[in-house]
């Protein structure tokens, strides 16, 4: 049998030499050292020459080993990514509190006699609010009234002793001295009588009853919860995390909603800030004070805030569906490879999420552009065909 032409096959009738040739390369070679009939011959001819021509069809169709043909390759967009320095948004929430609140209380112990107000009343200003049972301080205020008089005729007779040169001066100065402190202790009786009662110091509201009558109270033990409205002074309490509290400044602005006013925007700025932490749950405790801009409030209203820290630092801003996965502050994006044909999946730290974009701390330096369109069909090294 005459040899076939350089490129396709030999076949000899003692030996089986099959030789495969490409433009580019050998793809192989094999020699068979054993007769082959005639027969074996026929039945082997159709087989191999299929083999041949499904392997010349494989090395003719992509001359680059292991990328698809340009038609195979994923149609995707790209945007680019934003570096820029800006401050972290941080998102509380708490409640509504006049900036009057007081928990008022008697000086002096005693059975609580009478309770005139009761939770949810709204008081004004030196309107009587509780007294203790007055029979003991009404008892104490009378005998230092009657040590003053005594102390004072003491001091007039002494006096006169005195001008008869019957007594010594150091008599007249000892009745003076008793007089004098008679008088300062009626004063202390009186004072302890006055404020054996509570009464409101302001216009306001009664948010709690925390004792109640017949009920001994001991000096400086709150009977109300009070809120006083009358200056129309509101602020925001809740507490922090140390981290926040770290960048948070006194003068930093917050934006407040309320949900009594689904459709409102308030303003507020951080007029107090706690300088050691709360023992009973471990945040920092912080105050807004919010300006209600002619809205009425009500102590207890909840409401959520956005402080603005005046801390600035540079982060990367990106798309949200630049983001392929996400996993609480981890996520993954994928960008083109330098040969701009080829993805690289890469991960990312996400600081936060700032209206309708992703700001992101890390992951990715010296990169300008990241694929927006098609990520959902990405996997890492997958080839893909850039759109305009």
């Amino acid at each position: 049998m005459r040899p076939a032409q350089r490129g396709k096959k030999l076949i000899n009738h003692d030996n089986v030499c099959l030789t495969l040739t490409t433009d580019h390369s050998l793809l192989t070679t094999k020699t068979i050292h054993m007769p082959i009939s005639t027969h074996i011959m026929q039945t082997l001819r159709f087989p191999l020459a299929a083999i041949l021509a499904f392997a010349l069809v494989k090395c003719g169709n992509n001359k680059e080993a292991g990328i698809p043909p340009e038609e195979d390759a994923i149609a995707v967009k790209l945007q680019p990514i934003q570096t820029t320095s800006i401050s972290r948004p941080l998102q509380y929430s708490g409640l509504i509190a006049s900036n009057s609140e007081a928990r008022p209380s008697f000086k002096i112990g005693g059975i609580i006699s009478k309770i005139y107000v009761k939770e949810g009343d709204h008081v004004s200003k030196g309107q009587l609010l509780a007294t203790l049972d007055l029979t003991e301080i009404d008892a104490q205020v009378q005998q230092a009234a009657q040590n003053v008089e005594k102390a004072r005729r003491d001091e007039g007779r002494i006096r006169n002793l005195y001008n008869d040169t019957v007594a010594s001066l150091e008599q007249l100065q000892n009745t003076r001295t008793q007089l004098t402190m008679a008088a300062e202790a009626l004063k202390i009786a009186e004072f302890n009588r006055q404020y054996a009662q509570i009464r409101a110091t302001e216009g306001g509201t009664i948010l709690q009853k925390l004792v109640s009558e017949g009920e001994y109270a001991s000096p400086g033990t709150a009977v109300f919860q009070f809120n006083g409205t009358q200056n129309n002074e509101w602020v925001v309490r809740f507490g922090v995390s140390d981290k926040d509290w770290a960048v948070l400044r006194k003068g930093d602005k917050a934006t407040v909603k309320i949900d009594a006013y689904p459709d409102l925007v308030f303003t507020g700025v951080i007029t107090k800030m706690a300088e050691a932490s709360d023992a009973a749950n471990g945040t920092y405790p912080i105050e807004v004070s919010l300006a209600p801009a002619g809205h009425k409030m009500a102590p207890g209203l909840f409401c959520t805030l956005q402080l603005q820290t005046s801390v600035r630092q540079t982060l990367t801003l990106i798309p949200p569906e630049a983001l392929a996965e996400g996993d609480g502050k981890t996520g993954y994006v994928y960008t083109l490879n330098a040969d701009r044909r080829t993805v690289k999946k890469n991960p990312v730290r996400i600081a936060f999420l700032q209206k309708d974009k992703i700001a992101v701390s890390s992951g990715l330096e010296n990169i300008s552009e990241v694929i927006t369109e098609g990520v959902g069909y990405l996997t890492p090294g997958a080839v893909v065909k850039p759109m305009n």
